[in-house]
């Protein structure tokens, strides 16, 4: 498997539509199209903002996933994750009391 079968996997474990994964990159449909095919390589600023958005770029480009990133996860889960590590960390702070108090109720019932 190339970079750009690893690319779609990414975008297509994201959620994205190609049109929707170039409009975040910054890049053209085409040029997507071009990179997913392995026509194209992309460049490192198309890579970096694709970053931002959960694609794991080592996995991309070496066929090795990163460690951190939860394979097998339901695309739900994975969103989560990607959404939360997006936050600023007062905001994941913020999420992580709202969880640990939903947590805490919900383990009351179980008693």
């Amino acid at each position: 498997m190339g970079v750009g079968e690893r690319l779609k996997e990414e975008r297509e474990r994201l959620g994205f539509s190609q049109t929707e994964f170039a409009a975040v990159a910054g890049a053209s449909k085409n040029s997507q199209y071009n990179y997913e095919k392995g026509e194209r390589s992309p460049d490192a600023a198309y890579l970096a903002a694709v970053a931002e958005k959960g694609v794991d770029i080592l996995y991309v480009v070496t066929g090795v996933p990163t460690p951190q990133v939860v394979y097998g996860a339901t695309a739900a889960e994975d969103n989560l994750v990607n959404q939360y590590r997006a936050l600023p960390e007062a905001d994941q702070a913020t999420v992580d009391r709202i969880l640990g108090a939903m947590w805490q109720q919900s383990s009351k019932g179980k008693e």
